[in-house]
């Protein structure tokens, strides 16, 4: 019923007031008809915010396709940790790997006027999109969006913070995940290996090598992974390595330090 509602409203452009203040009204038979098409793709398991392409993060307005994942709230807990250390350096370097929707970085750059951000996709479709949402949320000029692969497209560079939402499900768990992130979300930011940490054994000593000394990577980790990542720090040469739950008091986030050297 909410979701029949949202797509009403996005068809229309009138909220539920309107609607009620105008309960007689007949819907035109063409704006019927797509109604009823809308309807029938959140049937099938579609989001609704591929639907309407559009949703929201960290109370930011964000245009999202099937190219990338959906900003999801968890993630926001991600942002909230880097504002809280950045807070503590005048210019930070942040690189945000594998950025997706650009939610990541664009909120950061939204909260951090003086960061000099870049932000890296592996897929061309995703930072299309990530330029359109920075130019949407006014922070293009502080974005730099390179293609790559992790690290690849900055080496030589270092970063006084370095932030991941890494796809990280085990491809074992794919036949147990909604339809709608199943069949409609994009594997390659979902899937990594069967373990699901395929990503963060490339990308921790990459993060490494290109952290200033004490620099800060903060990642966003999936179910039960907390230990396996930490094992993975450690021996990266990590240390102060904290883990934050979300709302549900699952271990969500991991931050860590790099050595002095």
């Amino acid at each position: 019923m909410q979701d029949a509602e949202l797509l009403l409203n996005h068809l229309t452009g009138h909220n539920k007031a309107w609607f009620i203040a105008h309960l007689n009204d007949e819907m035109p038979l063409d704006q019927a008809d797509l109604y009823g098409k809308l309807i029938q793709r959140r049937l099938t398991g579609e989001p609704i915010q591929y639907i309407t392409g559009e949703t929201e993060f960290y109370g930011l307005p964000f245009r999202v396709t099937p190219a990338v994942l959906i900003p999801r709230p968890e993630t926001e807990h991600l942002v909230e940790e880097v504002l809280k250390r950045a807070a503590h350096l005048a210019n930070p370097r942040i690189l945000d790997i594998g950025t997706g929707s650009g939610c990541i970085a664009i909120a950061l750059a939204h909260h951090l006027p003086h960061a000099a951000i870049t932000a890296i996709d592996l897929s061309p479709d995703a930072l299309d999109l990530a330029s359109q949402n920075a130019a949407l949320n006014q922070v293009s000029n502080r974005i730099r969006f390179l293609h790559g692969d992790l690290l690849a497209s900055v080496a030589g560079e270092t970063f006084d913070i370095i932030v991941s939402n890494p796809p990280y499900v085990p491809t074992t768990d794919r036949p147990s995940l909604s339809v709608e992130v199943r069949d409609h979300e994009p594997a390659l930011a979902l899937f990594a290996g069967q373990d699901g940490l395929d990503v963060y054994r490339s990308l921790i000593p990459a993060a490494d090598r290109a952290l200033s000394p004490n620099g800060f990577l903060a990642l966003e980790i999936g179910y039960g992974q907390s230990d396996a990542i930490t094992t993975l720090l450690t021996a990266a040469g990590f240390h102060s390595i904290e883990s934050l739950p979300d709302l549900q008091g699952i271990p969500r986030v991991l931050c860590a330090l790099r050595c002095h050297a």
